[in-house]
């Protein structure tokens, strides 16, 4: 088995930045919403209501990601954990180590990374 360790280290290292944006983008949409709320502002007409919506959507959008991302993280632990790790999940070859450099999270090797986000989309 390949020693994973600095891959180890990467991955916690991102879901702990992760677990850290994630409640400052929670609190970015109440923030958003509870202006929205405030407000008589006609979203569609009002530059004001158009920027509160903005960053609702944004931090939405910024908080989806992250929660995906996170997922992702998780995941790729769990198959260092269990020895499965940097083999891709659709044809069981190894990983390119520089893939994993990129994507230390990623489950698939670079001829399938499309099909495998094509998979996890249905």
């Amino acid at each position: 088995m390949a020693d994973f360790e600095r891959f180890r280290i990467m991955l916690e290292e991102e879901r702990n930045r992760k677990l850290a944006l994630l409640p400052a983008l929670r609190a970015d949409i109440s923030s958003a919403s509870a202006a929205r709320l405030d407000s008589n502002v006609d979203d569609e007409h009002d530059p004001e209501g158009a920027t509160i919506a903005f960053e609702l959507s944004q931090a939405s959008a910024l908080l989806q990601q992250s929660s995906s991302g996170l997922v992702q993280i998780e995941d790729a632990l769990e198959r260092l954990a269990d020895g499965t790790y940097g083999v891709c999940a659709i044809c069981g070859t190894p990983i390119a180590p520089g893939r994993l450099e990129a994507r230390p999270w990623t489950p698939y090797c670079i001829e399938h990374a499309a099909a495998g986000r094509q998979g996890s989309r249905g």
